[in-house]
């Protein structure tokens, strides 16, 4: 059996062509990798030695080489295939270690120029790859440090790779291609290279958007039971995201599940003390602040125990017996947390069903308010994508604009800037009252402000809970006066908006009139 080992990253490479080695295996190598397995005592062919052709161009040129891929791509149930390469004087090549250039960290860097990234387009590894993996049958192609130990366990014992393992090895490299020539494609496409000589300009959308996604798993359904649905991955998902999560009991997440659980984990993460989020058909209906898990989750589960019932819980702080104790007394999906105590879970395992899930916060901690964000955010339409960086603005005190002749205290300042963040999680368009850390009510997704107004006094109205003197939110400008009067008239009397409107100061004026504090923040948070 021959090995054909041309790598990049040397990580892992010794040991493993050490093994392969002790099983009598001949090593073919190239460049720096025939050095280091030379300078370890293996004995190794070097490529060109083997093609009696020197590498040139400066190691552009090296396994380009009928003698390296007629042994890879022979087919050796064909008698003519193994006629031939006798013919020529060609072994097979039967076990392909490869990886490439490093093209995705050097574009990472700041500063890459061009012409460092186009040194690092590998060609004759892709070459190799693709000529080992279509010979799925006779070849077995590693392009992963982390494939060597399988690998190498299964030849030690039983001599070979099965069919299953290098079919499965051979849709790892085509992926692992298939992931490169896109990124490679999408650095290319997003340069505007200027006639007049000076470097290129990357731009933040490439010429070609080439997404690759990693299958977590398939689902029961999708959003309906006609529909059929499977959960992905980014390629490097960041760390503190939904994909990150581990599920410690219940059953399997439903497609409605992932989505709501997502707009919860995004929006308690938003918060740098204790806080709970319980989400229900993508939007909010409670979220609030406490000392701990316990007051927070009853704060928030008070703005509108109706829809609480069967929501999506998230919290971003541990749960502890008690707090798991009174979440347990209500019917749940799901349940999220940075960490459980040994006594929640014990307490959780009493309701089989709750899907309880485990994720870590971003490692800037959950102060860092994009950390684990997405950057960009897609949204599939007809035959098309709409492609978007992602809402990440922060709202910060010295952003906000008081307008009115009303100040909000500091205490009004605080809840304005909670009930901001909030309503930047609500569908628009959003109303969202609250005080003292607490939504109090959630008015979302409505064609018209107005409604969403209406129908978060209503909601308040039926948890029994009073909005007088709450501070309200509300995602976008208040294009007339009308949406003002229903929030004040429920008891606001301090409004957080936008501005931007044409009639901006016939609101402020309805605001004085009124006897409210108003503050523009400058930013919209549509959530379509």
């Amino acid at each position: 059996m021959n090995a054909l080992l041309s790598v990049s990253d040397k990580t892992g490479l010794l040991a493993f062509a050490q093994g392969l080695h002790a099983l009598g295996i001949k090593l073919i190598s190239t460049g720096g990798t025939a050095k280091l397995l030379a300078s370890q005592g293996l004995p190794v062919t070097e490529v060109a030695e083997l093609t009696s052709f020197p590498e040139m161009l400066d190691g552009r040129v090296k396994t380009l080489h009928p003698t390296v891929h007629g042994g890879l791509l022979a087919r050796r149930d064909l008698p003519e295939h193994m006629a031939a390469l006798a013919a020529h004087g060609i072994d097979t090549i039967d076990l392909l270690v490869v990886n490439l250039y490093p093209f995705e960290a050097t574009v990472a860097r700041p500063g890459c120029s061009l012409d460092d990234a186009i040194e690092n387009i590998d060609i004759g590894g892709p070459a190799m790859v693709r000529s080992g993996a279509k010979n799925w049958k006779n070849v077995g192609v590693l392009t992963d440090a982390t494939q060597y130990p399988a690998a190498l366990a299964e030849l030690q014992a039983a001599g070979h790779l099965s069919e299953k393992t290098r079919f499965a090895l051979a849709v790892a490299a085509f992926n692992r291609i298939s992931q490169y020539d896109s990124a490679i494609s999408g650095y290319l496409s997003a340069l505007d290279l200027p006639e007049d000589g000076q470097s290129p300009v990357r731009q933040l959308f490439p010429g070609q958007a080439n997404g690759c996604f990693i299958k977590l798993q398939d689902l029961r359904y999708g959003e309906n039971p006609h529909q059929q649905a499977a959960f992905y991955r980014d390629l490097h998902p960041a760390p503190g995201s939904l994909v990150t999560a581990r599920q410690l009991q219940g059953k399997e997440l439903s497609y409605n599940n992932i989505a709501d659980a997502d707009a919860a984990w995004e929006c308690v993460k938003s918060f740098a003390t204790p806080a709970c989020v319980i989400v229900k058909h993508a939007n909010p209906c409670g979220v609030a602040l406490g000392e701990h898990a316990l007051a927070a989750y009853g704060r928030a589960w008070q703005t509108d125990p109706t829809s609480a019932f069967g929501g999506i819980i998230a919290l971003n702080c541990p749960v502890d017996g008690p707090a798991a104790t009174q979440i347990a007394k209500q019917f749940v999906e799901v349940l999220m947390a940075p960490h459980y105590t040994p006594e929640a879970l014990a307490v959780l395992q009493t309701k089989p069903n709750v899907r309880v899930l485990q994720i870590a916060l971003p490692p800037g901690g959950d102060t860092a308010w994009a950390q684990g964000r997405n950057a960009l955010d897609i949204k599939r339409v007809g035959s098309g994508l709409l492609m978007q960086t992602a809402d990440n603005h922060q709202l910060r005190l010295a952003d906000m604009k008081v307008v009115t002749r009303r100040q909000p205290s500091p205490e009004q300042l605080q809840d304005l800037l909670f009930a901001w963040t909030v309503a930047q999680f609500v569908k628009s368009n959003a109303i969202v009252f609250c005080s003292q850390g607490m939504t109090l009510a959630v008015g979302a997704g409505q064609m018209s402000r107005l409604d969403s107004a209406r129908i978060a006094s209503i909601k308040a109205g039926h948890a029994g809970l009073s909005l007088q003197d709450a501070v309200v939110a509300s995602d976008a400008f208040f294009p007339f006066r009308d949406g003002l009067d229903v929030v004040v008239d429920a008891g606001a009397c301090c409004v957080i908006q936008p501005g931007g409107s044409l009639r901006d100061q016939e609101v402020i004026d309805a605001a004085d009139e009124r006897g409210v504090a108003m503050v523009f923040s400058g930013v919209r948070h549509f959530r379509h």
